[in-house]
């Protein structure tokens, strides 16, 4: 992103996500928007490891991420997955500004706006509506999280895959169905198995 037009691109789509959230009165937007830098990475970039804190929260124009923990065996558990027009990055490590339990890579080729905490905190500070749009935010991903903790305690395999392709179609053509599986919380066989026969 070099261009003053893909910037300013990217700033509408950053407007149109926030406003799904909570509209900002245009004085508060427009310091939201002067927080965002563009940045980019290629695939299979760490951009926080376990055990940093993470320093920025970032808005994804392009390319897909995940957050992922890695277990006592060595195996990792794919904890959540992002896409544009999403915000990203290690949100509990970035609002308590705390080191990652988690580490946070991209998948693909990725394309982002990104700003640091300072800058984030200096704007929800000025701005009430800011501070409560981002809260908001917060509440819909809490909200998320804690229905997806209950499918994968009480839904079957089969039902978890069902429920994947019903909310998020578009994913099996974005992720590598090894992540998948690791998401859904199955080994990648049986993920294979239910791509083969489940039908929705």
């Amino acid at each position: 992103m070099t261009t003053n037009d893909e910037m300013q691109t990217a700033l509408a789509h950053l407007r149109t996500t926030t406003r799904q959230i909570l509209p900002l009165p245009e004085p508060a937007w427009d310091d939201f928007a002067d927080i965002w830098q563009p940045f980019e990475a290629t695939r299979k970039v760490v951009l926080t490891a376990e055990g940093d804190t993470e320093r920025h929260i970032y808005f994804v124009l392009d390319g897909v991420q995940r957050a992922y923990a890695v277990g006592d065996d060595g195996r990792d558990a794919t904890l959540v997955f992002t896409y544009p027009f999403s915000f990203s990055g290690v949100a509990d490590s970035f609002l308590l500004q705390q080191p990652s339990r988690y580490f946070f890579e991209t998948l693909t080729p990725s394309v982002f706006l990104r700003s640091t905490f300072r800058q984030l905190d200096e704007v929800m500070l000025k701005h009430h509506a800011v501070e409560r749009m981002i809260r908001l935010a917060i509440s819909h991903t809490l909200a998320g999280v804690l229905v997806r903790q209950i499918e994968l305690q009480s839904h079957t395999a089969e039902q978890r895959f069902r429920t994947l392709l019903t909310r998020s179609p578009h994913i099996l053509q974005l992720v590598p169905h090894k992540y998948l599986a690791s998401y859904l919380g199955m080994d990648a066989t049986n993920f294979s198995k239910f791509l083969g026969s489940v039908r929705v």
